[in-house]
């Protein structure tokens, strides 16, 4: 049950942000994709509608990771050239390319086959990133915490359908999944120290992304 559990540890802005990337996320860099590769021999003991699930949850994440990527170089391109705002996107930016990284290995180790709808997802992901910075801070941070609410929730409820299987060579899966959400919600609460919630029509813009965000997982687990 560890997994579901998350320890937010109050920092000051962008120094909060920055600490993790001095880490270099240990868990994701150690990482190797032979770590998976032994769970494609160890999973007969998987039900059909299990496999099924494992292969929904890696292809929404892949979907929803390339969408991440290009949020932030969408906002870069427009709040790029403040010095600070520039380091702080970037760093967002290359958590999320590693997450990425990760996502694309395991749709391989798995045999997933990924959404039709990746193009669609790159290239929404980039017009919202530039459409909200262009809008401003605030409403860029508005985003950042839309997405990251929806996308650290959908990672929570994938971690408690995994850890109802208690299936431990799934174990390395639900570490990279826990460790995705933990920095997801790092973002979260970076945007909500960077005025997300003071954007003009804040809760409109909030639930207006969410629910887009909802849409399009709803689709890319189909599609």
């Amino acid at each position: 049950m560890s997994l579901l559990l998350r320890t937010t540890v109050r920092r000051p802005l962008l120094s909060r942000a920055m600490s993790g990337h001095a880490a270099h996320n240990p868990y994701l860099k150690d990482f190797k994709y032979k770590d998976t590769v032994s769970v494609l021999d160890n999973t007969l003991a998987l039900s059909t509608s299990e496999h099924t699930m494992i292969d929904r949850f890696v292809r929404i994440n892949q979907a929803g990771e390339t969408a991440a990527v290009t949020i932030y170089k969408g906002q870069l391109a427009v709040l790029g050239r403040d010095p600070e705002l520039r380091d702080l996107l970037m760093h967002m930016r290359d958590q999320e390319v590693e997450h990425l990284r990760i996502m694309d290995g395991l749709v391989v180790d798995y045999k997933v086959r990924p959404t039709l709808l990746l193009p669609v997802a790159a290239v929404g992901g980039y017009l919202l990133g530039m459409t909200s910075a262009m809008l401003g801070v605030k409403s860029a941070m508005t985003c950042t915490e839309a997405v990251e609410t929806r996308i650290g929730a959908h990672y929570n409820d994938q971690l408690r359908e995994l850890h109802a299987l208690k299936y431990e060579p799934l174990d390395a899966l639900k570490r990279v999944i826990a460790k995705c959400r933990d920095e997801e919600l790092e973002h979260l609460d970076t945007a909500v120290d960077h005025g997300a919630r003071r954007a003009p029509l804040y809760k409109l813009q909030f639930e207006a992304i969410k629910a887009g965000c909802s849409v399009a997982i709803w689709l890319c687990d189909r599609i």
